[in-house]
């Protein structure tokens, strides 16, 4: 039995895996992913750049343009530091303020797509603060 992630993409849905964007072409399509640690990231899960429009959505933008190959991790990390800072003035859960360190801990690795996903729960909590659940 192989292992590895199954994505199943619906006609026409594009997913980038490692800078590369593929599309499932005419109809649905199911792709298996045998490469552990590939940095993949569905375009319909992207923070497109007008919807970038709360501090968290920013942030995860810059970030996002680091995975996506649109600027570097050290640029993403520069732009990102005083977002996360700024951040962490305002949320006050242990567990959002170990999100944020981790990120900035992440890029500073330059491991952008794992800190991308460390800030995916912020999404949510600050929907809830900004009264959007």
């Amino acid at each position: 039995m192989m292992g590895g992630l199954v994505l199943k993409l619906r006609a026409e849905e594009r997913v980038l895996v490692n800078g590369a964007v593929l599309e499932a072409v005419a109809r649905p399509a199911r792709l298996r992913v045998l490469t552990t640690d590939a940095d993949i990231l569905r375009l319909r899960d992207a923070v497109h750049p007008a919807r970038a429009d709360t501090p968290v959505r920013r942030l995860c933008h810059v970030v996002q343009m680091a995975v996506a190959g649109a600027a570097g991790t050290d640029a993403a990390l520069r732009e990102a530091r005083p977002m996360i800072d700024a951040l962490r003035g305002v949320f006050d859960r242990p567990r959002d303020r170990d999100a944020l360190d981790a990120a900035e801990h992440l890029l500073a690795g330059r491991r952008a797509y794992a800190a991308l996903r460390a800030l995916r729960p912020l999404l949510a909590r600050e929907a809830e603060l900004m009264g959007r659940a």
